[in-house]
């Protein structure tokens, strides 16, 4: 879905001038038509107010719209209108891409270090394009991460304020993995450092007392490779 507006009042050119309505328009319709392309889901289109102290030549033939080079499609960005003849001339107008999207929030403040449950979190829908820090779109990523920092109510929740819980502490005693997914070996080992799930870590096998490496899969489970 897309909705269109001018972001804000169109100045009038003076008598005998190409026409800011004309240009404010043509840029419109270019801009949402872009943006629909673009997103999916509901997007927002917008078109900045022209200088009062523009003069142009009246145009003898359609105004074209374009997207200048490096123009972005979301958040702020730019159209470029044309006319192509009898007498040329460009000009580039501001605009806005507005791009809405679900969300997670924090439903309650969380604090420093607090495990963060499902009921803490809610999805909202929110602009998307300032959340340049990053987002999650889902509440089951979440759960049983902690919060790296004090996180207010209402928050959008970014990676950066989240860390995986510690799953292997080192001097741990645990239990390393080998094998298939039909035959596997268990052993018992020795965390030589701690460990998050994924973690690639150093353990020692308490059998041959070699030292190796192995990724955390969950709470004092190393999987090895031998």
């Amino acid at each position: 879905m897309i909705a269109v507006g001018l972001g804000q009042t169109v100045g009038a050119a003076p008598a005998g001038f190409q026409s800011h309505q004309g240009i404010v328009e043509t840029a419109q319709r270019f801009l949402a038509e872009q943006a629909a392309a673009a997103h999916s889901g509901k997007v927002e289109a917008s078109i900045g107010r022209l200088d009062s102290r523009l003069r142009l030549q009246p145009c003898g033939a359609p105004l074209e719209a374009f997207m200048p080079s490096g123009a972005r499609l979301s958040g702020n960005t730019s159209v470029g209108v044309r006319c192509p003849g009898p007498t040329e001339w460009k000009i580039y107008v501001s605009g806005k891409i507005s791009v809405f999207g679900q969300v997670v929030v924090a439903s309650e403040p969380l604090l420093r270090g607090e495990a963060v449950g499902e009921a803490q979190l809610r999805v909202v829908e929110r602009e998307l394009s300032g959340l340049s820090y990053g987002y999650f779109d889902r509440t089951d990523k979440l759960t049983g991460m902690l919060a790296g920092r004090a996180i207010p109510a209402g928050t959008v929740i970014t990676p950066n304020m989240l860390s995986a819980p510690r799953l292997i502490n080192r001097g741990d005693r645990v239990t390393l993995l080998t094998g298939s997914d039909r035959f596997q070996v268990r052993m018992r080992g020795e965390a030589m450092s701690d460990g998050t799930r994924g973690e690639r870590i150093r353990v020692k096998a308490l059998n041959s007392q070699r030292v190796i490496e192995g990724w955390v899969v969950s709470r004092g489970v190393v999987k090895v490779t031998l």
